[in-house]
């Protein structure tokens, strides 16, 4: 550690529970262990038989089962989900699969003040944070509550089994975004920063063994810990233009979530690294390479993920849009955020090309 130290880190209780069986055999001890006894899963319609497996484990203390969950967190997504969980009488809830259902659980917990347990199913990183998002009328509003904050997390490598291996690799490329972004954020701190630079290297390197073996309880292991520390990045630090970026595209023209993550990532961080030399220092040394932009986007073409908003679905008459209300938002970045500046961006990652790192 270099330089004067100036900072703060706020953390959260939070209990984290990590091993293969998990969701069926920890999920009913943290529900006993926090008192609640009237329980509402959550899921989406994919995850349903993991949750149904889960809420038959928990027993008489799961009240019901909803499997509303849609990408986005749209707001009336969420008023049909509070209107189910008050209902059930429920006490808590518990949202297993993917950012979708978090975002759910999250949602419930945001308007009835219900404490949450999350079983994650995949990599986005989300049930470390106390960040909800909801979907109206085509843009995504965030925010920060501690209410929102999981009071348990469960991860099960099991649960990712099932994970197509391009949705692992978007998936856990989604959460190196968070670690990457946590770098530079105005509210990084020593620590933060050790678990960024951390959680870069251990997703970097679990991604391709999930790739070459889908089946690996290790690998899944691992990548669900690169996860746990990215979304604890998340969830102690401001996010900036590459997240900001990705809820345009997403709660505007619906592009997929974690693909929309891993097709932007290496343009934002090549615009930023100018004026955040030492984050994207950071990030070259996690994946042992000496470009940080380049080396994720050659990682996600490894792992054959999509590299271009082009093949997502994005027009190029969308990116000025896109590039406007990025830029009418206000927010934390190294760099000032302008029209020009994100649309520069958004076109590089709807071309798709070798991204070129830019002068401030």
């Amino acid at each position: 550690m270099t330089g004067s130290l100036d900072f703060s880190y706020e953390t959260r209780p939070v209990r984290v529970v990590l091993r293969p069986g998990a969701a069926v055999s920890a999920t009913p001890g943290e529900a006993e262990h926090l008192a609640l006894r009237r329980l509402l899963v959550v899921c989406g319609a994919r995850g349903a038989d993991t949750a149904r497996a889960v809420a038959d484990a928990l027993g008489p203390a799961c009240a019901g089962l909803h499997d509303g969950a849609r990408m986005h967190v749209p707001v009336e997504v969420a008023d049909r989900a509070v209107e189910v969980a008050r209902a059930a009488g429920a006490d808590g809830c518990v949202a297993v699969g993917g950012g979708s259902s978090i975002g759910l659980g999250k949602a419930i917990a945001l308007r009835t003040g219900l404490p949450l347990i999350a079983v994650p199913s995949t990599y986005s990183g989300s049930e470390m944070t106390p960040v909800w998002g909801l979907t109206e009328h085509g843009a995504k509003r965030t925010g920060r509550d501690p209410v929102v904050q999981p009071r348990s997390v469960v991860y099960d490598p099991e649960l990712t089994l099932p994970l197509p291996v391009p949705l692992s690799v978007t998936s856990g490329v989604n959460a190196i975004a968070h670690a990457v972004e946590a770098l530079y954020a105005p509210d990084t701190s020593p620590l933060v920063q050790l678990m960024a630079e951390e959680a870069v290297r251990a997703m970097a390197r679990a991604l391709p063994e999930v790739a070459a073996e889908p089946t690996s309880l290790q690998a899944r292991g691992r990548a669900l810990y690169g996860a746990w520390l990215c979304g604890s990045c998340l969830g102690a630090t401001t996010m900036g233009l590459h997240h900001k970026l990705c809820h345009v595209l997403g709660g505007t023209f619906d592009l997929p979530h974690a693909e929309t993550h891993t097709v932007v990532l290496p343009y934002a961080l090549a615009h930023n690294a100018s004026a955040a030399p030492q984050a994207a220092a950071a990030v070259a040394r996690a994946l042992d390479a000496e470009d940080a932009p380049t080396a994720l986007w050659e990682l996600a073409g490894r792992l054959g993920a999509p590299r271009s908003l082009a093949e997502l679905g994005l027009t190029e008459a969308d990116l000025a849009t896109a590039a406007a209300r990025t830029a009418g938002q206000a927010y934390a970045n190294p760099r000032p955020v302008t029209v020009d500046g994100a649309l520069a961006v958004l076109r590089a990652a709807y071309e798709g090309a070798r991204p070129v790192t830019a002068t401030r």
